[in-house]
């Protein structure tokens, strides 16, 4: 695990160069797309934890969003930077936001790892949503076939760690992540889990509403 950690660091650091082509090949293409399962429930002010080489940081200002970056690679920022030369972007981590209380309509990240889910992070993006914000999550996405490309694919994905000893639940396999929506829960949010029809896979969406008691 110590290894598949350091590789992880090295993608998004020294290596992020070879993102793309990397989220492309394990996603047979649909990486993007996963992504973009976010955007119809996006709203408002949005702020993107962990912006990455910047794709979505475009695709939610054509949409017509006003959106900031922040990400704690200075490799991935270099990116971002020349892909969306007109998003504010900062370096800085999730678990201490420069920003203003009530800043953002939505707090927005896809594919995070569990940091998004920590109890200082969860106060953080808490403080900065406005009345009725929302923190947006596409934790997970799934590859529908059952060719031998896609089941490597997917065993790939649990020897990474970067799924569970799923059950499921319906068509959407949740044991991967229940515990986001177990520390959600415990935060104050109201969630609802969708789960969004794509050509040869599906990906999770959890809209979580902030909730004032």
């Amino acid at each position: 695990m110590n290894l598949i950690r350091f590789g992880f660091r090295l993608l998004y650091n020294e290596l992020a160069w070879t993102y793309d082509v990397v989220s492309w090949a394990v996603s047979l293409g649909a990486w993007r797309d996963w992504q973009r399962a976010a955007l119809p429930h996006v709203r408002g002010r949005v702020l993107e934890l962990g912006h990455g080489p910047g794709h979505m940081l475009v695709a939610l200002q054509l949409a017509g969003h006003a959106v900031v970056g922040l990400d704690a690679s200075p490799f991935m920022g270099r990116l971002a930077r020349r892909r969306a030369p007109s998003a504010p972007l900062l370096r800085g981590m999730a678990q201490q936001l420069p920003f203003a209380n009530g800043r953002f309509d939505t707090v927005l990240a896809t594919f995070p790892t569990p940091y998004v889910v920590e109890a200082v992070t969860l106060r953080e993006v808490w403080r900065v949503l406005g009345a009725d914000g929302r923190l947006v999550i596409v934790p997970v996405a799934y590859l529908d076939g059952r060719d031998p490309v896609t089941r490597l694919l997917e065993w790939l994905y649990r020897v990474t760690g970067q799924r569970g000893e799923e059950r499921m639940r319906g068509e959407t396999a949740v044991a991967f992540y229940q515990p986001f929506i177990d520390r959600l829960t415990a935060a104050g949010f109201y969630i609802v889990v969708h789960t969004v029809r794509l050509s040869h896979s599906h990906a999770v969406v959890l809209v979580c509403t902030k909730t004032e008691n």
